[in-house]
Formats: structure tokens, C-alpha cells, sequence
């Protein structure tokens, strides 16, 4: 445990920047989970719904959860999915 301070804040700072993290992570792979799931059971709204998932990637991409080719690699991956099942 840091003595100082400043070390001491950094440490609380840290904790709460990890815990957003892994808060926005979860809700992402619940939306591409979704899209999913609606593009497997061949749903009304799949279109809708990989909307909603490519926006929550590019969402985590802007705040620097994932790195912009991983979220190009989803976001693809997403897309051939719908069209695959079009």
C-alpha cells in the first residue's frame, strides 16, 4: 500500500477508471451478444440490433476499451453475419 499521498489517490483513481471499464466491456458484449442471437433466430430486428452493437463498439473504440482493429474485426464480423443470414 503507497505512503504518499498522491500514490494513495492514484491507486483510487485507478479503481474507479477499472470498474467503468469493465462495466462499459460487460454491456458491450451483451449488445454483440444480442445482435447475435437476433441474427441466429433470424429476428425482426437483427438489422436494428447490429446497429445498436456497431454503435456501442465504436463507443468503447472512442473511450480506448478496444483497440480500432479489434472493433473493425467485430464490427466485420457482424456484418457478414447479417448479410449471411439475409
Amino acid at each position: 500500500m503507497p505512503n504518499i499521498k498522491s500514490a494513495k489517490k492514484r491507486v483510487k483513481v485507478i479503481a474507479t477508471k477499472t470498474l467503468n471499464n469493465k462495466m462499459f466491456n460487460s454491456a458491450l458484449k451483451t449488445e454483440i451478444k444480442k445482435a447475435d442471437a437476433a441474427i441466429e433466430n433470424n429476428a425482426d430486428n437483427k438489422a436494428e440490433a447490429v446497429r445498436v452493437a456497431v454503435k456501442k463498439i465504436d463507443q468503447a473504440t472512442a473511450k480506448g476499451i478496444l483497440h480500432k482493429n479489434n472493433a473493425a474485426r467485430k464490427k466485420a464480423a457482424l456484418m457478414r453475419k447479417l448479410n449471411a443470414s439475409a
